[in-house]
């Protein structure tokens, strides 16, 4: 039987056969600038032990990864409140498609889309003076890394490149679905997106969606247990842009994504992981980060490789 550490070698080096295939993200011209080559995958079990391999303790630009968190608060100022202004439905539209927005009469269909995390973060901005570093401290409490920031070069290259997410942003108030000053809105949204955080980093700060809402790196429960099987729900369903139904057939994890090239995946009842390569499929999302966590699932699902409490755990999330 492999240790913990072994088996996530073992998908280190299986998921790297992957790297090769995909683009790294060049919309935002910041982003542009990562090796495809890069690849890191950490996991944080439930009782606090963290086994990491590749370029795990790498920083990169979170990007909507940041959506996750941006949500958690949300839901913990407002509750179900929030719902009123974003759906929970998946879009199966691009992510920054205006289209459905418009004719859904400027309600986002989910949270994880960019105009819904507009959306949410505009709710943000209504409860804090300075939102962005309200999740940065945030995270860097969850993650027990106080040298996490804002990446400054990627957040003004996402400013210089608004375009999109601005119309949307007007789309919404002209609907009366946001309620305060679309460039400050936009401003928080971004610097939350441009966080710089590892694959360490990001499996310690969520692992709280693994154990029932319980923050072990704060030793509190951060949020109920309720609200942790309906994000991890939403995550499911609507987490890895209009390719979730896919992966979710593929991988059946809980999981977000980010266009940096980051996917946070959640076994519930068991542990939290985060992989990272930057160079991305047509749809967004990392090849090499989506494939590792297809491998992960197959092992689990076969009970190979994995510490016999682990595999019992898992057998209990969504696999």
């Amino acid at each position: 039987m492999e240790t913990m550490q072994e088996w996530v070698e073992s998908l280190e080096r299986r998921a790297r056969t992957r790297l090769g295939s995909g683009r790294v993200a060049n919309y935002i011209p910041a982003l542009a600038q990562r090796r495809a080559d890069r690849f890191g995958i950490a996991i944080c079990t439930n009782d606090g032990n963290i086994y990491h391999a590749g370029e795990a303790q790498e920083p990169f630009s979170i990007q909507s990864i940041a959506k996750t968190l941006l949500l958690t608060l949300a839901l913990r100022v407002h509750g179900d409140a929030l719902w009123t202004r974003v759906g929970r439905n998946p879009s199966g539209m691009p992510f920054n498609s205006l289209t459905q927005l418009e004719v859904e009469g400027g309600k986002p269909r989910n949270p994880f889309i960019n105009a819904g995390a507009i959306a949410v973060t505009d709710r943000l901005v209504s409860a804090f003076a300075t939102p962005s570093k309200h999740l940065r401290d945030v995270a860097r409490r969850l993650s027990a890394n106080p040298t996490i920031h804002i990446d400054e070069r990627v957040q003004a290259s996402e400013w210089q490149h608004r375009a999109r997410n601005a119309a949307m942003a007007y789309l919404m108030q002209a609907f009366g679905h946001l309620d305060n000053d679309v460039d400050a809105v936009l401003q928080a949204y971004f610097s939350c997106c441009a966080l710089s955080m590892s694959c360490v980093d990001l499996a310690r700060t969520f692992n709280f969606l693994a154990a029932g809402g319980y923050a072990r790196s704060l030793g509190e429960q951060f949020i109920a247990p309720d609200l942790s099987r309906r994000i991890n729900s939403l995550l499911f369903t609507c987490g890895m842009y209009d390719a979730a139904g896919d992966f979710a057939y593929r991988a059946g994890l809980p999981a977000k994504s980010g266009v940096g090239g980051g996917i946070i995946a959640i076994v519930p009842g068991c542990f939290s992981v985060c992989t990272w390569s930057p160079a991305l499929d047509e749809r967004g999302n990392s090849v090499a980060a989506q494939y590792v966590l297809e491998l992960l699932a197959d092992d689990m699902g076969q009970g190979t490789g994995i510490p016999r409490h682990l595999r019992q755990g898992g057998q209990t999330g969504m696999l």
